[in-house]
């Protein structure tokens, strides 16, 4: 038997339920994975309490677009896949679950360096992270502004931009400076002063800038420091970005996803993986919840302040 979260109405994370049925079977275009660990992402709660997306409830709904596995089934027409890769799973529905249906596109190798717990952190962060700075045009020598740069798409943010020859400062909490360090940012902290604090670690300026956090604060920083406002982006700050006049960017749904971006998020996962198999892309997952718990884990994720990404375990 297979086990998969399940709920029946829009609500807190109380509504998320386990439960259980047959093992799927693989439609022709698709494959089965054996999911060993899948992403916990602050859409799904989004979607789950109905402040995203809308839901038929006429059948229990699944959630989950990310996870990591082996292939156990594959369907008529597939070709490229074979049962026992390990695979990287994107952009897929339903993934909190023992197994997902998925279909070859949103599939990537996952290379050895990565365990099954990272390779399910990568999907929408790495995506994220890579569709921004593609469409944002970040190039070798600028210099990115990253406001919550320990956050699972601030961490990923970092690694591309690093791996493309960009400097990247970074806004995050004291305790998670040496993380930045790591990862080969210059930290900086909230607070007052800040822009005279980001003045200071860059003080050529800054060409590009992403916000991950959403504050007035951080909004207001990118203003003052980024000259051309189409060159700022903020993939929280939905309801006045335009009128700022900054671009949008957001952890979609993949349903409502359209081709180019579907492309560009799979672009991305898989150069996140080829830098892990390089060891120049590091995961760092903070949180384990057996997938029983995933209202535990939702319940974490909505908390906030969440370092690199939680994931589940069936």
């Amino acid at each position: 038997m297979a086990q998969f979260i399940r709920y029946r109405e829009h609500g807190g994370p109380e509504v998320l339920t386990l439960v259980e049925g047959p093992v799927p079977e693989a439609p022709a275009g698709s494959v089965v994975v054996e999911v060993r660990a899948a992403g916990v992402n602050p859409v799904d709660s989004k979607i789950r309490s109905g402040r995203r997306g809308t839901r038929d409830f006429s059948e229990p709904q699944g959630l989950g677009a990310d996870a990591s596995g082996v292939v156990v089934a594959v369907g008529e027409g597939v070709d490229g896949v074979r049962a026992g890769d390990e695979v990287i799973v994107h952009s897929a529905s339903g993934a909190y679950a023992s197994h997902v249906v998925a279909k070859p596109s949103q599939l990537t190798p996952k290379p050895a360096a990565l365990s099954f717990e990272q390779g399910a952190a990568l999907g929408i962060p790495a995506g994220t992270a890579y569709q921004v700075l593609r469409s944002l045009g970040l190039r070798e020598g600028e210099t990115l502004l990253l406001h919550a740069g320990s956050g699972g798409v601030g961490q990923a943010a970092i690694q591309f931009a690093r791996a493309w020859g960009a400097n990247v400062v970074a806004t995050a909490s004291p305790g998670n400076h040496e993380r930045l360090h790591e990862l080969g940012a210059v930290p900086v902290s909230y607070g007052p002063g800040l822009v005279d604090r980001l003045r200071a670690a860059s003080p050529r300026g800054y060409d590009v800038a992403l916000d991950a956090a959403g504050t007035d604060e951080a909004i207001e920083a990118c203003l003052e420091l980024v000259a051309d406002r189409s060159r700022i982006a903020t993939i929280v700050r939905m309801m006045d970005a335009a009128d700022l006049g900054i671009r949008t960017w957001s952890s979609a749904i993949p349903s409502t996803m359209g081709p180019e971006e579907l492309r560009l998020r799979a672009e991305g996962v898989a150069e996140a993986a080829r830098l892990a198999a390089e060891g120049r892309f590091h995961v760092e997952v903070s949180a384990r919840y057996p997938l029983a718990e995933a209202a535990d884990a939702q319940r974490e994720s909505e908390a906030g302040h969440v370092r690199g990404k939680i994931v589940l375990i069936p």
